[in-house]
């Protein structure tokens, strides 16, 4: 299964999504871009897309929720030791408060490109939440010291960065 992702104003990531509506699309809006993702086990109908591959998933993605992409770029030469320590620790996921689901995506093709961690939340505060958890620090804040139990030094090309989005374009609807 993959994931394609590509991004444009509003209104024409809306009038991809409107066109290809019997694909499963979910439309994101982030203070700087509007993305569409498109999750499918075929090619993707974008012309030029982001393309990754779903390394691990945990649920379904819909078009409710507020969605954090965790950038992580990792050394190719790394790639399958990051996979292996990265889905022990994320496991816990499942257990935090207010979470969806989730896809561990490696970016297609790899070249020290950065995998996305891709989870779904109830709303910001659950996000929130979850970042102030000792889970997240060990695995975001500090991940060039240890991911479970692992020296990762010189598995990372730099630091991770998080992006958020939402599913509607009202600020109100990103509420709890």
């Amino acid at each position: 299964m993959y994931v394609y992702l590509t991004s444009g104003t509003p209104e024409f990531m809306e009038s991809i999504q409107q066109k290809h509506n019997n694909e499963n699309m979910i439309l994101l809006y982030g203070a700087d871009k509007t993305v569409l993702l498109h999750e499918s086990e075929k090619k993707s109908v974008f012309a030029t897309p982001k393309s990754y591959e779903i390394v691990h998933q945990v649920g379904q993605l819909e078009q409710n929720g507020f969605y954090a992409l965790n950038y992580i770029p990792v050394k190719e030469e790394s790639h399958l030791v990051f996979e292996d320590n990265f889905l022990k620790v994320i496991e816990k996921l499942k257990e935090e408060p207010g979470f969806n689901s989730y896809r561990l995506l490696r970016p297609r093709p790899f070249q020290d490109e950065a995998y996305i961690s891709l989870t779904v939340w109830n709303g910001p505060h659950s996000f929130e939440a979850w970042k102030a958890s000792p889970t997240y620090k060990e695995t975001f804040e500090h991940p060039k010291k240890n991911i479970n139990g692992v020296d990762t030094g010189n598995i990372f090309v730099s630091h991770p960065y998080v992006k958020t989005y939402t599913t509607t374009k009202l600020e109100e609807d990103e509420e709890e």
